[in-house]
Parts: C-alpha cells; sequence; structure tokens
C-alpha cells in the first residue's frame, strides 16, 4: 500500500499540464490554497470538486489512480472528521450519547474540512506527478531570487525541498519493502496491545533510518563526482520560459477564486 504514495512522484506525460511552466503551476497551486478557503457551503465544496475533476483530465491522469492516492491519508481525513462530528456543535441534535450528542452542524462541518483537506492534497499531488523534481528546483529558485538580495541562499533551499519531495515515495518504497521482508520472518505488526505493537516498529524504524543515511550518502558522493558547487558557475540545460498559457492559467485561478467569493456572499 505505501507503494501508492503518489506525492513526489513524477509521470512523464505531453498533456497540457505538463507542458506550463512550472512557475505558473506552483503560483495556480498557492493561489487554490487560498481558494479553497472560500468555499462555505455545498455549491462552493461542488465547483472545487468539478475543477480538480477537469484538472485532472486535462493532466491525462486517472481519476481512480489520483484518488487512491487519498488511501495512505485516509486516517487523517477520518480523524479530521469524526473530530469535528463530536466537538462542533449547533443545529439539530442527530444523536443523544448522554456524555455526547451529535448534531447536524457537526456532521456539515466534519464533510467540509475533510473535503477541503482532501483537496489540498489532490491539487499538491496533481502538480508533483505533471512536473519534474529539477524543474520544481528551477521553478522555486526563480520565483525566491528576489530573497537573494538579502543573502538568503534561495537556491540551496530550492534543491533541498525539492530533494527532500522526491524522497517522500523513496522512503515509502523502501519501509514496504522492510514490512515484507520482516512479515516473511514471522513479525506482526498490527496484533498484541498498543505497547507490543509499538515496540515491534522498532525493527522497522531502525533499517529505514540506515537505508535512509546511507541513501543521502551516496545521493552526496554522486553530486560531489559531477563536480556540484552550488550555484556558482552552474548552467540550466533547459531554460523555463513563460508563456501566454502559463498567464491565462493565473487570470483563470483568480476569475474562480472571485466566483467562489461571490457565492460565499
Amino acid at each position: 500500500m505505501l507503494s501508492k504514495m503518489l506525492l513526489g512522484r513524477y509521470i512523464p506525460g505531453s498533456s497540457i499540464i505538463h507542458r506550463l511552466d512550472p512557475r505558473a503551476k506552483i503560483i495556480a497551486v498557492v493561489l487554490f490554497m487560498v481558494i479553497v478557503f472560500f468555499a462555505n457551503h455545498w455549491t462552493g465544496y461542488g465547483l472545487l470538486i468539478l475543477f480538480i475533476l477537469t484538472l485532472t483530465k486535462m493532466a491525462d491522469l486517472s481519476p481512480r489512480f489520483l484518488f487512491n492516492g487519498l488511501k495512505l491519508i485516509l486516517i487523517l481525513l477520518l480523524f479530521t472528521f469524526f473530530m469535528h462530528l463530536f466537538l462542533t456543535k449547533g443545529g439539530t441534535v442527530l444523536i443523544d450519547g448522554g456524555f455526547f450528542t451529535i448534531e447536524s452542524e457537526g456532521v456539515i462541518t466534519g464533510i467540509y474540512i475533510t473535503i477541503r483537506l482532501a483537496m489540498l492534497v489532490l491539487i499538491t499531488t496533481i502538480m508533483t506527478l505533471t512536473t519534474s523534481p529539477l524543474q520544481l528546483t528551477d521553478a522555486i529558485e526563480r520565483i525566491c531570487r528576489p530573497l537573494k538580495a538579502i543573502r538568503v541562499p534561495v537556491h540551496e533551499i530550492a534543491l533541498m525541498m525539492s530533494i527532500s519531495l522526491r524522497f517522500i515515495p523513496t522512503l515509502m518504497d523502501e519501509t514496504e519493502k522492510i514490512i515484507k521482508a520482516q512479515s516473511a520472518r514471522g513479525s506482526t505488526f498490527m496484533a498484541g496491545s498498543l505497547t507490543s505493537r509499538l515496540q515491534a516498529l522498532t525493527p522497522i524504524f531502525i533499517p529505514l533510518f540506515i537505508s535512509s543515511f546511507k541513501r543521502a550518502e551516496e545521493l552526496a558522493i554522486a553530486m560531489e563526482v559531477r563536480g556540484y558547487q552550488g550555484e556558482e558557475g552552474r548552467t540550466h540545460y533547459r531554460v523555463l520560459n513563460w508563456g501566454f498559457k502559463d498567464t491565462m492559467v493565473l487570470i483563470l485561478m483568480i476569475i474562480f477564486g472571485i466566483i467562489l467569493w461571490v457565492i460565499r456572499q
């Protein structure tokens, strides 16, 4: 199941979303993260879901494949829903359990917040699936270039963010291999008390940490062998070109945000 982790993976393609300037995609995702908070009732959330489905189609991705990526955060989504279900009060009392009550406002708010969280994960996943780590690094560096005036190491920060994002699926794959290897040796991770389950995770975490340090060392050696010296003297094989379609994407995002804001009112 861990191998199905989509965040941080890149799927090569030639769709219109793949061909967009990565800077436009990053800015659009940031705008969407703001716009998603404009929705406050069914119409707004329906438009958000329709927007994600349209974006998935434009990126030549399967909706089923994309939504399967939510399985790994299903526990977080359920936790968010039940927190609002039991703690948010208001409206009609649906269930009165004596020491707790479930009210209509809690159900509605739980659904809204869960959809909002899922939308944020999906939009970020679509960006990483259609943008290579190298493009992300270059885009973040270009966007943050003005910070160089105050001596912020923009290139190094962008490189670290890109490598960290790329390591997410790699570590998930490594974790799944370790779990299968330990299970083949007779280890059980879902049986017994909570304490025994936590103790059973030790054979997973120790090899995972060792593997992580090993991969980090291999990456450092590879960069050193290739003569990497940071930004100094570095050239770019692929030059980012901002086009008309990239401007239109941001304009459409702003228009979409205005529509949701008007509906909110």
